[in-house]
């Protein structure tokens, strides 16, 4: 089965000229922020296409889906934070043998990764310092290992016109591997006032969108 055969011209002359991890970043970067102004969402790659929005999850799949697209595994790792921060999701990629990552944000932090990292815990531990609350207190707790989409092909998820809420929910239940112990937990030191207040940067306000 080809995965790509129901694209049609307009998403296959997007995919076709995003042809590098650091295009689809900056193509991601032209997609206004969902919101979810009408409820919450799991755009699948064609739907956010279709409305021009996505958060991060649905970012992730569009990157994860344009990197298949040009022969790379359609990978996502999702970081999970602590329960009153969000979690995060990120789609990643390989070259030269070093892990990258692109990443869907509307702050100044969380953002793409260049592929310099040796293994998956070493990219996601790029992220922990900038993962924190307004009042500074740092939440990312744990991380899945890459889980790749092409496992739901059979659904085909790319050009879904529903949301992929399957996708999200093995995401969840995926095993997630910790980044701290309750030791060090306990011993976090803040973000200081610098970085909260930059951390508080970003790219549209609501009512933008």
């Amino acid at each position: 089965m080809n995965i790509f055969s129901n694209l049609n011209t307009s998403e296959l002359r997007v995919f076709q000229r995003l042809n590098s991890p650091a295009k689809i970043q900056d193509y991601l970067e032209t997609i206004p922020i969902n919101f979810e102004r009408n409820g919450q969402t799991c755009y699948s790659p064609r739907q956010v296409l279709k409305f021009n929005r996505a958060h991060c999850m649905e970012g992730a799949m569009l990157a994860a889906t344009i990197l298949y697209f040009h022969g790379h595994k359609p990978l996502i790792v999702d970081l999970r934070a602590h329960k009153r921060d969000r979690d995060h999701a990120i789609a990643v990629f390989k070259v030269g043998g070093k892990w990258g990552a692109i990443s869907k944000t509307n702050h100044a932090v969380l953002r793409y990764r260049e592929p310099i990292y040796n293994s998956i815990r070493e990219l996601v531990m790029s992220y922990f310092h900038e993962y924190f609350l307004d009042n500074g207190k740092k939440t990312l707790r744990s991380y899945s290992l890459p889980v790749d989409l092409s496992k739901f092909d059979s659904k085909n998820w790319i050009t879904s016109p529903q949301d992929l809420w399957y996708i999200d929910k093995y995401l969840n239940q995926v095993h997630h591997i910790p980044i701290l112990n309750k030791k060090q937990i306990a011993s976090l030191r803040s973000a200081d006032r610098i970085e909260i207040q930059a951390g508080k940067l970003t790219a549209q306000k609501k009512n933008q969108n």
